[in-house]
């Protein structure tokens, strides 16, 4: 189940970018509003699959992660949350990286394989991982030229990282009840 769930989850997002003709005539015949519907209810899909097949598996050591209990990855995953709040908020972070979003996921994803070295969490978070460097190579070819974006005041930035700290912070209190371990080694 998670394999078919971070795969779905891949497929559905890859699906615009890689395929833009299809998307584009599926559009056509369906219409925007009922496409989307479909898009998310395979999403909400993938996510119910991704949540079953994480609690369905025994955790098997694959490896020993180098930063297990590490304070480096509440760090980084801090930063991922920087990244995905700056791909809505307007700010300069999006001058300097084309794709925050995806860059998030893929140190979301990085930073969890650095501190888990179990069967689920490779698939889970390798696999996130490597859909978001696959989608930061196929949205950027069907886009074309990055058309850098104008500076911005910096209280902008600033705003974005206070926001991130905060949700990050509720994020890291809720983890133990999440995902079954606490984000923040001590906590």
């Amino acid at each position: 189940m998670l394999i078919a769930g971070v795969a779905l989850w891949s497929l559905m997002h890859l699906f615009p970018s890689l395929l833009p003709g299809q998307r584009a005539a599926l559009v056509k015949r369906l219409g925007e509003g009922p496409y989307k519907g479909v898009l998310a209810l395979a999403i909400v899909a993938a996510i119910v699959l991704i949540v079953f097949g994480w609690r369905s598996i025994e955790p098997a050591s694959i490896y020993t992660p180098p930063l297990l209990g590490s304070p480096v990855v509440p760090l980084l995953i801090l930063v991922s949350f920087i990244l995905f709040a700056a791909a809505s908020a307007p700010g300069n972070i999006k001058r300097f990286l084309r794709h925050p979003m995806l860059t998030g996921m893929i140190v979301w994803g990085g930073a969890h394989l650095l501190a888990n070295g179990e069967n689920r969490s490779v698939v889970l978070f390798g696999g996130m991982s490597l859909w978001a460097l696959v989608s930061i190579i196929t949205i950027s070819h069907r886009d074309g030229e990055w058309q850098k974006p104008a500076a911005v005041s910096m209280t902008k930035d600033a705003m974005t990282v206070v926001a991130s700290i905060a949700l990050f912070a509720l994020v890291a209190w809720l983890h133990k009840w999440i995902a079954g371990v606490s984000a923040i080694p001590g906590w």
